[in-house]
């Protein structure tokens, strides 16, 4: 794995978070909606939770064991802070997962804002309240690309405000499997 790689933050045996680096989106999530389902080989079990932290809600996707469907879940509340990590621990712990993605916001140049800092930051503390694995995903545009999904499937507007941050989250974790797909082969 090299530099160019993504970022993935993992739980030690200690708790601690340690940053290491994973190719997560070769070509750019969320720009692009590919409807062949990611196959994950039998080696990779596991149901995988995705997070799109936002300033106002959280969205959240859940894989099958197998890691062939991303299924979007309801939003979650980006206020209180304060009670966010316990929040989404309990929600990867309700989904029975074994691995956290979470979505890295990053600027069109690739650096990295407020927003990046913030959600490199909640995936620390996630990984050191869950111990599961947490690996970050670039996700530029991904609510871009949610939306547009939504809009190409006739979804009103009002429910679209709705659904757009668990299709966001979706779209990361489609993301996520079809790179975990082709590393292992």
């Amino acid at each position: 794995m090299g530099p160019d790689q993504g970022d993935a933050v993992q739980a030690a045996p200690d708790a601690s978070a340690v940053v290491a680096d994973h190719d997560s989106v070769r070509g750019s999530a969320g720009t692009r909606v590919d409807p062949a389902p990611a196959r994950l080989s039998s080696r990779i079990l596991g149901r995988v939770l995705a997070i799109d932290p936002g300033s106002k809600h959280v969205g959240l996707a859940i894989s099958d064991p197998t890691g062939t469907l991303a299924t979007p879940l309801p939003p979650l509340s980006a206020a209180p802070e304060t009670t966010l990590v316990e929040r989404l621990a309990a929600a990867a712990r309700e989904q029975q997962a074994e691995r956290l993605v979470v979505g890295l916001p990053r600027n069109l140049d690739g650096g990295l804002g407020a927003a990046g800092q913030a959600a490199r930051a909640l995936a620390q503390r996630l990984g050191k309240a869950t111990r599961l694995p947490v690996e970050m995903v670039d996700e530029r545009l991904s609510s871009v690309a949610a939306e547009r999904t939504l809009i190409a499937g006739g979804v009103r507007r009002s429910r679209r405000k709705q659904l757009a941050h668990g299709v966001a989250a979706a779209l990361i974790l489609e993301a996520w499997l079809q790179s975990e797909a082709a590393r292992r082969g």
